[in-house]
């Protein structure tokens, strides 16, 4: 745990009642630590051969350009190929990141990742994102 922050950067818990990998991030990382936490997401995911994941970003200010440009274009297929079926991520934001991410030039909705081996959401509510994620499981 960083000293300067009073929880760790991610709390990992699979929800198997839920089918899903819920990821709580606890505050706005330097850059730098993120290789780390995703290979602890990493790691859970292909142990618990996992797909479904909520990640909950609401202690986030902002995302880094580059980290989401890897996410999109290496990360996430990755680990679809990986995990061996489409990987759906739900991010749970708060508005003010919401906002800037849902207006930001690179932004794509739900529906603009039907060809791709991953889908990623963003949502507001908690309670929205699991029903999301659990409607993707039973459409499957």
């Amino acid at each position: 745990m960083n000293p300067a922050h009073a929880m760790p950067l991610l709390q990992l818990a699979l929800r198997p009642d839920l089918g899903v990998l819920v990821g709580r991030w606890g505050f706005q990382p330097d850059p730098m630590l993120l290789p780390a936490a995703y290979e602890q997401l990493t790691e859970i995911a292909l142990r618990d051969n996992c797909r479904f994941w909520m990640q909950d970003i609401r202690r986030r200010t902002l995302n880094d350009p580059a980290i989401t440009t890897w996410l999109l274009a290496e990360y996430f297929p990755n680990m679809a190929a990986r995990l061996q079926g489409r990987l759906f991520v739900a991010y749970l934001v708060g508005p003010d990141l919401h906002h800037h991410i849902s207006t930001g030039p690179d932004f794509a909705p739900i529906e603009s990742y039907h060809d791709k081996p991953f889908v990623v959401g963003f949502f507001g509510d908690e309670g929205k994102a699991i029903a999301w994620l659990q409607a993707q499981q039973a459409a499957r």
